[in-house]
């Protein structure tokens, strides 16, 4: 059953144009017939509520257990600093959020990190659109542990693909916490997706699709 929340977010992304549904190439190399891009968020009260949507999934999971939040570029800058704004206006939790550029900077100040300069001993979360095949963890790992001897306990996304990674039988996320010991956080899977779907009545063909691209990638 689907819970009003996880239907009132797949209804935001719906609504900003961010969760559509029709024949799209991911990251990975597959053809899905569902697209998350969280850069169609472009109004105030969209990124505001977007926020809301985050920071409530952050204090239920971490309260205020970490020590700062990152956002890898170029999707990631949004989030988190929208995460970061609506922890403090809803929650009251105060915390320092950080991100990179993809190319380093040769004046001023120099360097790839924008916002907080993580410290030895920092527990960094990760806040981020989507994972398909994890490839964007692995580019980000190396930013953090390059910054400072920091520890990565938990991610939190939009959306769990709950994809196939790169082994057979085990989801990208699956892979993510393997690899890394990094919990990951959605706030809504290719599940509650499907659900919604099915509630709406009006989407046959569509979950056709989807029962056939969950069958082929899909691990539950």
């Amino acid at each position: 059953m689907l819970s009003p929340e996880k239907k009132e977010f797949i209804e935001f992304m719906m609504s900003a144009d961010v969760l559509r549904f029709g024949e799209f190439k991911t990251k990975s190399g597959r053809m899905t017939p569902y697209f998350v891009n969280t850069g169609n968020y472009k109004t105030g009260a969209q990124i505001a509520t977007l926020g809301k949507f985050y920071a409530k999934l952050v204090k239920d999971t971490c309260g205020e257990d970490f020590t700062a939040m990152f956002g890898p570029a170029y999707k990631g800058i949004p989030l988190a600093t929208a995460t970061a704004a609506a922890l403090y206006n809803e929650y009251g939790i105060d915390k320092p959020y950080f991100f990179n550029r993809k190319e380093v900077k040769d004046h001023g100040e120099g360097g790839s990190i924008v916002g907080y300069k993580p410290s030895d001993g920092d527990q960094i979360i990760i806040i981020e659109d989507v994972i398909t095949a994890g490839t964007a963890v692995r580019e980000t790992m190396p930013i953090l542990t390059g910054c400072a001897d920091v520890s990565v306990k938990d991610m939190f996304i939009s959306v769990n693909r709950c994809e196939v990674g790169q082994t057979p039988g085990k989801t990208a996320i699956m892979e993510v916490c393997e690899e890394f010991g990094i919990n990951v956080h959605a706030i809504v899977t290719v599940k509650d997706i499907y659900e919604y779907l099915k509630e709406q009545g009006t989407y046959g063909d569509m979950l056709k699709k989807m029962e056939a691209y969950m069958d082929q990638y899909c691990v539950f």
